[in-house]
């Protein structure tokens, strides 16, 4: 490899590109599939995007057990467990998700078909995810989470296989992965409709296929560069705050990986939406809109930091590494949303506790969350 210096942004642009085309064609929305999956009785998103996160889980674990990349030093697998962080972060973004509509990553999407009002989100979420990591709200955060981490340095880092093998005694990581793939798999085809999805399918495997080959293009790049390499794969909280940075202030510091995947994202979505004649330029209709989608994008920045991750960055990134944060962060994320639609559509908080299986009641429900999102939340089958 010539030049890590160029090679990490530009591989992270190429797999961006791809991944954004793909998102964009087939509407690949977590915060969608959560609404048709309460609201619908339909699953076809959710399985989605879980057979996405399966196939990272594959493609990454493969990769780890021949030896090909060697993911020991990503934070995500740190021995430092921050519980309160998963929690309570989880909350937070997923009721600022549920407040915008989609998360940072729709919100990427989204701008390649020209919503400014993305633009917005993006810009709130990345500094309020800088001033998270390392500005004034990190003060809060040391408290909140790094104070409160739990130690698994018993077990070497915080991957489940390495967990139960250190409980066991004996090394069951293998067989863990193997489990897990196996279940995941099992419900995913469970449904007979969504093997009919072949499209669905597709955007599941390319989806998660791309993400996995983030730890290969950084690994690469951290055997044959001088300067450390962060190994990545995909998260677009903090990426998001250094795109920022990195267009404000060139303070000597080259774009990474995960700078490269922004864009490319960005510029994939655009690609796609200006071939279907699908680019509309769309901002905030009142005050009152715009505050709520400033206010969502602030939740989702610290609460991002706070999780160490977004829907993709621990939801499909984390979960290639087996990290045992997955579980925590994305219950909490799917209640904060969960509680973030009740206050939207339905009034109050109250509403988490009413039957949301009401399929009957979908296209109210639909054009009523549509209309608070602005027009452009999708309510394909697919997203």
């Amino acid at each position: 490899m010539t030049d890590t210096v160029w090679f990490l942004p530009t591989m992270g642009i190429l797999v961006g590109i791809l991944i954004g085309a793909v998102a964009r064609r087939n509407r690949f929305c977590t915060m969608a599939a959560l609404e048709r999956y309460w609201y619908a009785d339909d699953s076809c998103g959710l399985r989605t995007w879980v057979l996405a996160a399966t196939v990272a889980i594959v493609a990454t674990q493969a990769m780890i057990f021949t030896g090909v990349v060697d993911l020991s030093g990503t934070f995500y697998l740190s021995a430092s467990f921050g519980l309160t962080g998963a929690v309570t972060g989880g909350l937070a973004f997923g009721f600022g998700m549920a407040l915008v509509g989609t998360c940072g990553f729709g919100a990427l999407v989204r701008l390649g078909g020209g919503s400014l009002r993305s633009l917005i989100v993006l810009i709130a979420l990345g500094l309020s995810a800088i001033a998270t990591q390392r500005g004034l709200i990190a003060q809060g955060r040391v408290y909140v989470v790094d104070n409160l981490a739990i130690d698994l340095g018993f077990a070497g880092d915080q991957s489940l296989g390495s967990l139960l093998s250190s409980g066991l005694g004996f090394d069951v990581r293998l067989a863990t992965a193997s489990i897990v793939v196996a279940g995941l798999l099992a419900w995913i085809f469970a449904d007979g409709n969504f093997r009919r999805q072949y499209t669905s399918i597709v955007t599941g495997t390319v989806i998660g296929s791309a993400i996995a080959a983030g730890w290969l293009v950084t690994s690469l790049a951290a055997r044959s560069s001088f300067d450390p390499v962060q190994l990545e794969a995909g998260s677009f909280v903090v990426p998001v705050g250094d795109v920022i940075i990195q267009f404000l202030a060139f303070t000597g510091v080259m774009p990474d990986y995960g700078v490269g995947l922004v864009l490319g994202i960005v510029v994939g979505a655009a690609a796609v939406a200006w071939n279907k004649r699908d680019v509309r330029w769309e901002a905030c209709d009142d005050a009152r809109e715009l505050g709520r989608h400033l206010l969502g994008a602030f939740l989702m920045g610290i609460g991002g930091v706070f999780a160490m991750g977004c829907t993709v960055g621990q939801g499909v990134t984390a979960a290639s590494v087996l990290a045992i944060s997955v579980p925590f962060v994305m219950i909490s994320i799917a209640i904060g949303a969960r509680l973030g639609l009740a206050y939207l559509l339905e009034g109050s908080l109250a509403g988490l506790f009413k039957p949301t299986r009401r399929k009957a009641a979908w296209p109210m429900i639909s054009q009523k969350a549509r209309a608070i999102a602005g027009g452009d939340r999708p309510t394909n089958g697919a997203a």
